[in-house]
């Protein structure tokens, strides 16, 4: 007794804040990824401030009641032996469900969970209970193909899936239907233009600004990068070559001067998007290709969809025709937890191990079906785990140009056969060498890290390649950004009397969609970022308008005042696009976490 410290009675309310421990930076504006270290229960009420009914799909692995000790919320384990054991489990989703239902977009959004067969009887019913108006199916999907041998029995091979939709959602079709192998078609193959022309197509004469360089790894045949247009007159071997690359310019087989079909600016930018294929070594380099405005097109409207890319990030396309609805029964090589789950978290984090992850790949096809068609989708994960499904939608961004956002939320347990060794050292929750092994620690947060850049924790290139569409590397990491925060909690007198700003100011940023500068100091009096901008003295607000008028693609404005006179003048200042949030009224009114109500 003389170890505990109370921090608020039972009915006490707690209100949560964000602190930021880390982020990666490699997407430029893109929006940013987001994993919480936190109680899933706590950190899913939180997130009714900034996304209630906009989440577009919820993927969560929950654990499965096996009886195995390796699942624990507030410290009782659900022993396999627990006359309660079944009802215990339910109540712990069921409370979590409620929440992940005021989460979902109810018009057009998709619910996934994954069980097995100790559970998905009982799950089945209640996720009818709780979701009648949601349109469910099953899935077996086998995940293991060698199956789990058991004594007496039939070798378990497979699981289970729920997909519940709402609203307008539908299953997206795909290149493979999920059961059957998928035969190559060579009559579907997409042609790419030569961005070669010939310099009397469309002008009889001159460079003009289509004649430039493209630079590769003169050993390699890597391409680097284009260089600068250069103007009639001036020779080509005037231009200064770098060392250990080479040249391949627009010149005709007849070695006369030929253009680009694409200006350098445009050029750069289907670089960019995977719309420029290099072909066999041609000269100094190889002959380069391109996606004319019709095949851009029909990706925009989904005729033709981007399967991956190729090992120089040139897309790779399907035609719709080619597409299939996938089946109830998915087998599938690359759903292997061992080899895609297992062994790929192990090259990614350089050795470490984490129990039963997911296949990356077995993930990314469940989330294909319920994303592919929406770019800027919003993806949240409250089992995060390992953080299979944040690199599932990573990998989903590369194939299609897409601006997904994942939110995974995980605690910072320890495994249960670790709390022993810890406590034999006499250590305990919070200590340093105790808190850097829990999962988020441990586990999530480097995985998440290690995919985007490339590098295991120990700063070494990650070997192996990805598969299943795309192959490519995986040092080669991801253009996304994501940063991590804590869940924290904080005294109402604090947070009304704006004296925790730093800590709220993430739940700000979120709601405006987690994208550009995040503004974590009002002391001037106010501050106006990509997103948003936010106001604490009303006496400044002249300013503040002229500077949220000129910011395009603002979205929100959050007004801290306590006078419904001066938040209504200042609402009918505001730009009609831009959505008036009342501080801290509507933080106190939404974020409220009652401890009586939190799971037990």
């Amino acid at each position: 007794m003389e170890d505990l410290v109370v921090v608020a009675e039972f009915r006490d309310p707690i209100y949560p804040g964000l602190v930021s421990t880390g982020k990666v930076e490699r997407g430029g504006d893109k929006p940013f990824h987001t994993v919480i270290n936190s109680e899933n229960y706590h950190a899913l009420q939180a997130l009714l401030y900034t996304h209630r009914g906009k989440v577009d799909c919820i993927y969560i692995d929950p654990p499965y009641n096996t009886g195995a000790k390796d699942w624990k919320y507030n410290n009782d384990y659900v022993e396999s032996d627990d006359h309660y054991r079944h009802s215990k489990w339910l109540a712990f989703m069921e409370r979590r469900l409620l929440l992940a239902k005021e989460l979902l977009n109810p018009d057009d959004s998709i619910l996934i969970v994954t069980i097995d067969e100790k559970e998905y009887l009982r799950l089945g019913l209640l996720l009818e209970q709780i979701f009648p108006e949601g349109r469910s199916q099953m899935i077996s999907t086998v995940i293991n193909r060698k199956g789990n041998a058991r004594r007496g029995e039939f070798s378990r091979s497979e699981e289970y899936i729920y997909f519940i939709r709402f609203g307008n959602a539908g299953i997206s079709p795909w290149i493979s239907d999920m059961l059957n192998q998928v035969e190559a078609d060579d009559n579907e193959k997409i042609r790419w233009k030569s961005l070669l022309r010939l310099a009397s197509t469309g002008q009889t004469s001159g460079r003009f600004n289509m004649f430039y360089p493209l630079f590769f790894d003169s050993n390699t045949l890597e391409f680097l990068y284009a260089g600068e247009p250069i103007p009639d007159g001036v020779p080509i071997d005037s231009v200064t070559v770098p060392e250990g690359a080479s040249a391949l310019w627009p010149i005709q087989k007849n070695g006369k001067d030929g253009r680009w079909s694409l200006s350098k600016p445009k050029f750069d930018e289907y670089v960019k998007k995977g719309y420029v294929k290099f072909g066999s070594k041609n000269g100094g380099g190889r002959t380069p290709y391109y996606l004319m405005e019709g095949q851009l097109a029909a990706i925009e409207s989904g005729d033709l969809i981007v399967t991956g890319h190729d090992k120089d990030g040139a897309v790779e396309l399907k035609k719709v025709s080619s597409q299939r609805s996938p089946l109830t029964i998915w087998n599938q090589a690359s759903h292997s937890t061992s080899g895609q789950g297992t062994a790929l978290v192990k090259d990614l984090l350089a050795g470490r191990s984490f129990p039963y992850p997911k296949s990356l790949y077995a993930v990314e096809d469940a989330l294909r079906f319920a994303v592919l068609q929406k770019p800027n989708a919003t993806v949240v994960d409250f089992f995060a785990g390992s953080g299979t499904t944040a690199h599932a939608v990573i990998r989903l961004n590369k194939q299609d140009g897409g601006n997904r956002q994942s939110i995974s939320i995980t605690n910072n347990e320890v495994s249960a056969a670790e709390q022993v060794r810890l406590r034999e050292q006499g250590l305990r929750p919070g200590d340093p060498e105790w808190e850097q092994l829990g999962i988020c620690d441990y586990i999530t947060k480097p995985r998440i890290k290690a995919a985007i850049t490339g590098n295991t924790p120990d700063g070494n290139p990650i070997k192996g390649e990805y598969k299943f569409p795309d192959e490519f590397p995986m040092s080669d990491g991801f253009e996304e950004n994501v940063e991590f925060f804590t869940l924290t909690y904080e005294s109402v007198m604090r947070v009304s009397s704006n004296r925790e700003f730093p800590k709220i100011a993430p739940f700000l940023w979120l709601r405006a969609g987690s994208r550009g500068r995040r503004i974590d100091d009002i002391s001037t009096g106010w501050d106006v970022a990509d997103a948003y901008g936010v106001i604490a003295n009303l006496d400044l607000s002249e300013a503040f308008i002229k500077a949220v008028e000129a910011q395009q693609g603002l979205t929100h404005a959050f007004i801290v005042t306590d006078e419904d006179r001066l938040f209504e003048a200042m609402v009918r200042q505001l730009p009609e696009h831009v959505e008036p949030v009342r501080l801290y009224s509507s933080y106190l009114r939404n974020f409220e976490i009652e401890a009586g109500r939190a799971a037990r």
